[in-house]
């Protein structure tokens, strides 16, 4: 073998090596960054999850509205890459407790039973207005001393919580996206995918509940979404009782 042909099958040996090792790099990060995603969203492989979901109002069957289907199309995505299965489950068929299989709730507490079990529960902070039926007192939300009001396809509020049974972090967690809209929900699903990567740098397997407003959304959909603020210690810590009247 002279030395040209020498040289020649060095340089396939040193191509094949380094495409080797470059496809064992690439897979190594890619496993690790399914890792992770798979922890925050407490989906491994295989698992089963709940998409559960409320109803359209006025309506006895299950009937989704249009852009709560598109939140759970979103969902369904970040599931589907964690090769994890989910099971929608109408709000008011959901006979189980939380923390065994990961749960994505979406609707205000007024059309979904268990979003309202879940904020009386495990964020006792969160008042909503269910009484008034139009105008901007109409699921405004109440945290910490503050309300945050509709302003109808302009400004509008949605929670964004990830949250585990007893705070126990190797417990399945709840998502819940509770929004005084449905193109709110939809804003939060999407708000979640592309930020869940920088989420889980900041919150770990821990619970956050975070406060998104959507500005703007008959001009620009579910697109543009506003971070107001970090509400976990106000949303978990009960609201204090209304003064008793004084005696006259």
């Amino acid at each position: 073998m002279n030395d040209d042909v020498r040289n020649i099958v060095l340089g396939v040996v040193a191509a094949g090596v380094s495409a080797a090792l470059g496809w064992l790099a690439r897979t190594y990060l890619w496993r690790r960054r399914l890792r992770r995603k798979q922890a925050f969203f407490g989906l491994p492989d295989h698992s089963e999850s709940l998409l559960v979901v409320n109803r359209n109002a006025g309506g006895s069957e299950l009937s989704v509205m249009r852009h709560d289907v598109f939140a759970l199309l979103e969902l369904s995505a970040l599931i589907k890459d964690c090769n994890a299965h989910a099971q929608v489950v109408a709000h008011d068929a959901t006979r189980q407790g939380f923390g065994e299989r990961t749960e994505f709730c979406l609707g205000g507490p007024v059309s979904n039973r268990r979003m309202a079990a879940h904020l009386s529960s495990l964020l006792p902070g969160v008042g909503v207005n269910t009484q008034a039926e139009s105008g901007p007192e109409a699921g405004a939300f109440r945290i910490g001393g503050e309300d945050y009001r509709v302003d109808s396809g302009r400004s509008e509020y949605v929670l964004l919580a990830r949250l585990t049974a007893g705070g126990r972090g190797e417990a399945r967690p709840v998502f819940l996206f509770c929004g005084q809209r449905a193109i709110t929900n939809q804003a939060a699903t999407r708000y979640l995918a592309r930020e869940h990567e920088r989420l889980a740098r900041k919150y770990g397997s821990g619970s956050f509940v975070l406060l998104l407003k959507v500005v703007n959304s008959q001009a620009y959909g579910p697109d543009v979404v506003v971070l107001v603020a970090d509400v976990t210690r106000a949303a978990r810590t009960p609201a204090p009782e209304p003064a008793a009247p004084a005696a006259s």
